[in-house]
């Protein structure tokens, strides 16, 4: 056998200096000749260790190995064995730190490109046309209801549907796919890749109802009267701020308006679409990890002149993807590192000017594994802004906890629940995702789905709790 390549193939992009002026999605994708040549860089392991990595469980030297062979129908047929949104986790998952880390080239060399090979066939797929559906199990006659369309609920609603229940998704918004549609960016992942993974649950069986507020419109114990249990993935959106002084100046947006009413809300097409935002010429970013990479990256997309990313580790302790790092600074973003907020200033209309920081230090390593950041005393400075944009964290939303008696919640208001399972304080309620963990990925949610679907599957056939 050949020795492979020690690196990657590569794949096009679109240059920073276009693309910053654009939506549209930033690398191109696998042809089908750089696919079947990455592929062949797969040593296909008798024990795969990759897989380990995968919370899907995903046959990763299975599909490489159809892809290798040029056998792309088969290839996107074993992906969807275990993963019913293939074309979203190719662009947005952190392979780098699942299934990539694992694979035994990236010991010496660079690891199989396993996120572009499983976009690659996902859109080699959709290429072709309608897509073919897994095949349904006989009905079972049970119903379930999944509250919330992004990736948990999503993964559920499929892995169910499958399985012969009937599955109903309640989703709060106008439109289905969680974070996938109201927080990552368009050039990220292209609201049109959602629409299609939805449409083809739907085309499944799922029966989709929005602007469905579970909480208000009904509560989780109607739901119980008429469902046979019910899913909790209403995710995280309850955004965090810093409590610092002139943090309620306009100007200053948490991430998950900012994102959303750029995404969702489609600002990003003005002016077909003519959404309020504040398109700032000096947008500062305050945090470090890939919801904040969107909002700085967003922000040139939207005319700013400097869109500065303030960050009070280093770049080293950044929990951004290193892919998101690397693209935001070709692009121009600005980082000001070992740098904390602690005012804002505004002009006399009640509009942010200014944000005054304090310079850091890294001290002990805390509970994260990381160094903790100290303030050093008297360094502080100012930052001329007219936006910002707060990414700081979030945690779930108070409302269905607070309608719903003997669901347990932790001190950040997540649902508590058993890993292994889903299942809440409250029998026949499950519940997975961010509203579980606090803000994630989008494939741990969707393992935590799988998770989830899998108990709820032997819940409603047997009664056992």
């Amino acid at each position: 056998m050949a020795k492979p390549s020690p690196y990657k193939t590569k794949m096009r992009e679109q240059p920073p200096r276009e693309r910053i002026r654009n939506f549209q999605e930033v690398p191109y994708g696998y042809s089908p000749d750089e696919a079947m040549v990455e592929a062949q860089r797969c040593l296909q392991c008798k024990k795969p260790s990759c897989i380990q990595g995968c919370p899907v469980e995903i046959d990763i030297p299975g599909f490489i190995g159809l892809i290798a062979q040029g056998d792309f129908a088969g290839a996107i047929r074993r992906l969807k064995e275990k993963n019913v949104l293939p074309a979203v986790c190719g662009r947005v998952c952190p392979q780098e730190e699942q299934c990539e880390k694992f694979c035994v080239l990236g010991k010496k060399m660079e690891p199989v490109a396993i996120g572009r090979l499983e976009r690659f066939a996902a859109d080699w797929e959709a290429a072709q046309g309608e897509p073919e559906l897994p095949q349904r199990k006989p009905t079972t006659g049970k119903r379930i209801a999944v509250v919330g369309a992004g990736p948990a609920g999503l993964t559920v609603a499929g892995d169910l549907i499958q399985l012969g229940h009937e599955v109903t998704i309640f989703e709060a918004l106008h439109e289905a796919g969680g974070v996938l549609v109201y927080g990552i960016p368009e050039f990220r992942l292209p609201k049109f890749i959602v629409a299609r993974e939805v449409e083809n649950l739907c085309r499944m069986g799922v029966k989709l109802v929005k602007n469905f507020v579970v909480g208000t419109a009904k509560t989780v114990d109607e739901l119980l009267k008429e469902f046979d249990a019910v899913f909790l993935g209403t995710g995280a959106g309850l955004p965090w701020f810093m409590q610092i002084p002139g943090e309620n100046l306009n100007g200053i947006y948490s991430a998950n308006e900012y994102l959303t009413r750029v995404n969702l809300m489609k600002a990003y097409l003005f002016p077909q679409y003519d959404t309020p935002i504040q398109r700032g010429q000096r947008v500062a970013t305050i945090g470090g990890g890939n919801v904040a990479m969107d909002s700085a990256r967003t922000a040139l997309r939207l005319g700013a002149e400097h869109s500065i990313v303030i960050y009070r580790r280093s770049r080293v302790e950044m929990p951004a993807r290193d892919e998101e790092i690397h693209h935001a600074e070709e692009e121009g973003v600005e980082f000001q590192f070992l740098t904390n907020p602690v005012g804002y200033y505004g002009d006399g209309g009640g509009w942010v000017k200014e944000v005054e920081c304090i310079r850091m230090r890294l001290g002990e390593p805390d509970s994260s594994g990381r160094r903790r950041p100290v303030p050093i005393e008297g360094s502080n400075f100012r930052i001329p802004v007219d936006t910002v944009v707060v990414s700081i964290g979030n945690s779930p939303n108070p409302l269905i906890p607070s309608t719903t008696p003997g669901l347990e919640t932790g001190k950040h208001g997540n649902i508590i629940t058993d890993e292994l399972t889903g299942k809440t304080s409250k029998r026949g309620v499950f519940a997975g995702g961010d509203v579980a963990t606090g803000a994630a990925t989008v494939i741990l949610a969707m393992g935590a789905g799988r998770r989830a679907a899998r108990a709820i599957d032997e819940y409603v056939r047997t009664s056992r709790w």
